[in-house]
């Protein structure tokens, strides 16, 4: 018997909603069907101003975590329209899985807290209504994915690791997952065969992904993205720049560890940028491109099991 779910995803390149409907009945998840919506550009860029403090925030937040239910009601009703032409109905699906919209990631920032006796964790915040999602969409909501393991002393991210184990785990050799989003993730896993070794999986952030690139590509040509890498690739690696951006302690950092655009934003980019305005921009954006290429490369190296 199939066991169907939709998982719902939006994550830091904040570029829009997608979705896909997997049956998990098998021992490889078989994905059955994929849509995506894209953010509007005036909600695209509340989030990005949420990420930062502001003002009115509770306000704002609340209405931009309905504005994302609804995006994510959206996204449901294409894959069930898909998926009808499958003879799937909306009632077997055995529930919806959407984290929400992460839009403050600080999962080490310690603070003394007389109510807990002595020093609290961190914390990470999602924009999310899964009852409103529920309520559009008429199925069961699974949500709050990463609070628990900031609970239990964890980095709350990235959240596949374990998906990547139970898919992509091989008996006789290691395998690397490396994940670009708008921050870059690995999941290491080791080979399962390995008795040393077998369930010890490791997963955390690299650095920057797209984000960096998406923001200087938007404010010098007016395009969200760099399509192909195409601009990148017009310009030329500044080797100095380079090793000032891979100087960033967070770089450096052994796992376990996680960051997000609380770090890898558009202040700190700007701040790495000084001294470099007479270069060309192309020339800047072919730098961050190397910048999140090596940011992984040096990871794989430093910390892949057998490597």
């Amino acid at each position: 018997m199939a066991d169907y779910y939709i998982g719902l995803m939006s994550g830091t390149s904040l570029d829009g909603a997608d979705g896909v409907l997997v049956d998990l009945s098998g021992a490889v998840p078989q994905v059955l069907q994929s849509a995506s919506t894209p953010f509007p550009p005036a909600f695209q860029t509340e989030l990005l101003a949420l990420n930062t403090p502001g003002h009115d925030e509770l306000h704002r937040a609340a209405l931009a975590a309905n504005h994302l239910a609804i995006l994510y009601a959206q996204v449901v009703k294409a894959l069930l329209d898909q998926a009808s032409s499958q003879g799937i109905t909306a009632d077997q699906i055995c529930a919806i899985g959407a984290h929400g919209q992460t839009v403050r990631h600080r999962p080490q920032e310690f603070a003394d807290n007389p109510l807990a006796g002595g020093a609290t964790a961190g914390y990470t915040l999602q924009l999310n209504n899964p009852a409103l999602l529920a309520e559009l969409t008429g199925l069961d909501v699974v949500a709050d994915f990463r609070s628990a393991d900031l609970a239990a002393g964890g980095q709350g991210a990235p959240l596949v690791p374990a998906f990547h184990h139970a898919v992509f785990a091989q008996p006789d050799r290691a395998v690397a997952v490396l994940n670009i989003g708008g921050i870059s993730n690995l999941t290491l896993l080791p080979a399962s065969a390995d008795t040393e070794l077998a369930g010890v999986v490791t997963g955390f952030d690299c650095g920057p992904g797209n984000a960096l690139m998406d923001f200087w590509c938007l404010q010098h040509t007016g395009q969200p993205y760099d399509a192909s890498g195409a601009w990148a690739a017009s310009g030329q690696v500044l080797p100095g720049l380079l090793t000032a951006l891979l100087a960033e302690p967070y770089l450096a950092k052994a796992p376990p560890k996680s960051t997000g655009r609380d770090l890898f934003n558009p202040a700190w980019l700007g701040a790495q940028l000084k001294g470099s305005e007479e270069c060309r921009p192309q020339d800047i954006q072919a730098t961050l491109t190397a910048l999140t290429a090596q940011a992984c490369a040096r990871d794989l190296v430093r910390h892949a099991p057998h490597s």
